[in-house]
């Protein structure tokens, strides 16, 4: 499996692909995250949002009997620092979505990512041992990889596009891509063709025939 970085963005023989498709490999798809849903459920800007919130109104709590001249200089300053983290997060979310690409081919999942420096993982799907996917309300959602054999990616080396909290054998992740169901069954059918005669396992059941439904809110699983 060729799980090894390649430094090859600004060669791009096209967007997201180190090198120009071989014959007989068809684009699938392509797309990135949504990096409002990086910047919520990655980098926790609503979270940290309400965090900030309490601790200022519990310091103008404290501070309440002091002079109006000494109360607004540590509020504002409390209030300038939350706003300004809560902004480096925003944009940092907005980075990460902007300089990743993640691409479907009917051979391969090709995940370009990083801020400073760019990394492209090709991950032939004959090497896909497992896929889960992970939709949310809005249609967007997680579709996580799980590798074949001994070959693993470092998990700093992913992060933030790695499956949460799968640190021991971390899983390349394609996070909140739009249309999260749909992509997964295009990966389902690629995988399909590219591992010809190899049952697919849903769940507790070995699915012969391209029947993969994901239409429901939860987590689903693919292996073989």
């Amino acid at each position: 499996m060729n799980v090894n970085p390649h430094h090859e963005h600004e060669f791009e023989a096209a967007p997201g692909l180190p090198e120009a498709l071989p014959a007989g490999e068809r684009l699938l798809w392509q797309g990135a995250p949504d990096w409002k849903q990086l910047a919520l459920h990655v980098f926790r800007v609503r979270t940290l949002a309400i965090y900030f919130s309490v601790m200022v109104l519990l310091q103008a709590l404290y501070l309440m009997g002091e002079p109006q001249a000494r109360l607004l200089v540590p509020l504002a300053t409390s209030v300038a620092l939350s706003l300004t983290a809560l902004g480096l997060l925003t944009w940092l979310a907005w980075l990460t979505a902007r300089t990743a690409l993640y691409t479907l081919t009917s051979k391969r999942v090709v995940m370009r990512i990083g801020i400073v420096l760019t990394l492209t993982f090709n991950l032939p799907l004959r090497m896909v041992a497992a896929a889960s996917v992970k939709p949310m309300k809005n249609g967007s959602g997680d579709i996580a990889l799980k590798l074949a054999g001994n070959d693993h990616i470092a998990w700093l080396n992913l992060w933030p596009h790695a499956k949460p909290w799968a640190l021991k054998n971390p899983e390349p992740c394609m996070r909140f891509i739009p249309d999260a169901v749909r992509v997964g069954e295009r990966l389902v059918q690629a995988w399909r063709e590219a591992n010809p005669g190899v049952p697919a396992m849903l769940g507790d059941m070995i699915d012969e025939q391209p029947s993969f439904d994901m239409g429901n809110r939860n987590s689903h699983t693919v292996s073989v």
